[in-house]
């Protein structure tokens, strides 16, 4: 029970990483919204962990669901201790192909999203004197990959947002910080896969399995290998970490 009382609001929680972040939290004593532009299933997510669990719609590219979503979750929890930012897109393709509509819509979920979503969390937990906040980053933002041009760019530009919105929110007593994981198995990966398997000209699946066998650890990662790392920056035990980026990837990062 390392966050009981506390309470939290997590982005793109209603499957995936953020649902298990949700589970985690809730496991460990904490109330929590999951945000999520699809109501219904964050709704599902929501009933199924328990009474501790509740739901919000919030498109974290649209500003005035963000405005409404973190005032609804808010006013229902009756006040906001810890943000993750954990919405999401991935896309790929080679620097001839990108698109600007698909670099707009990673840019508008991953970057302005983290961005306006820490900062309705900032303006609430400032006259407050605390808060934490966990943002999503990847090993991604800490190198460049020939197709992903795009998404790298992104979760650099999350891990950059993470130093300043850190050393900035510092002053206010609200602590900032970022996770980098690596290659992490789930539903959304058949989606990445699928997109390696176009450009290298692979058999479906076989990237997947290219990428875990690649990994020291041994095989790729999990959700529940990052709930750890989550909890911990969300208590006391991490008051004084700041503007940090912390890898969890089976060792594919030696910061």
């Amino acid at each position: 029970m390392r966050l009981s009382g506390k309470t939290a609001l997590i982005t793109g929680a209603a499957r995936g990483i953020g649902l298990a972040f949700a589970q985690a939290y809730v496991r460990e004593g904490a109330t929590v919204t999951i945000a999520d532009i699809n109501l219904d299933a964050a709704r599902k997510a929501a009933a199924a962990i328990g009474p501790r669990a509740r739901a919000v719609a919030l498109d974290v590219s649209d500003q005035d669901s963000i405005d409404t979503g973190f005032a609804a979750a808010i006013a229902d929890m009756g006040h906001l201790d810890i943000l993750i930012n954990n919405a999401a897109l991935f896309s790929a393709a080679p620097i001839a192909e990108i698109t600007r509509a698909d670099y707009d819509r990673l840019f508008s979920v991953n970057v302005a999203g983290t961005l306006f979503c820490t900062q309705a969390a900032a303006r609430h937990m400032i006259p407050r004197g605390t808060g934490t906040i966990i943002n999503m980053a990847s090993q991604a933002g800490r190198r460049g990959e020939s197709l992903v041009a795009t998404y790298c760019a992104t979760k650099a530009a999350v891990i950059s947002l993470t130093q300043s919105a850190g050393q900035n929110l510092i002053a206010h007593g609200i602590t900032v910080n970022a996770i980098a994981p690596g290659v992490v198995d789930g539903v959304h990966w058949d989606g990445v896969d699928a997109f390696f398997a176009k450009y290298e000209n692979k058999a479906p699946g076989q990237k997947k399995a290219e990428v875990g066998a690649a990994v020291p650890f041994g095989r790729m990662g999990t959700a529940a290998d990052l709930t750890g790392m989550a909890i911990f920056l969300a208590t006391d035990e991490a008051k004084y970490i700041v503007a940090q980026c912390f890898g969890v990837d089976g060792g594919n990062w030696m910061a």
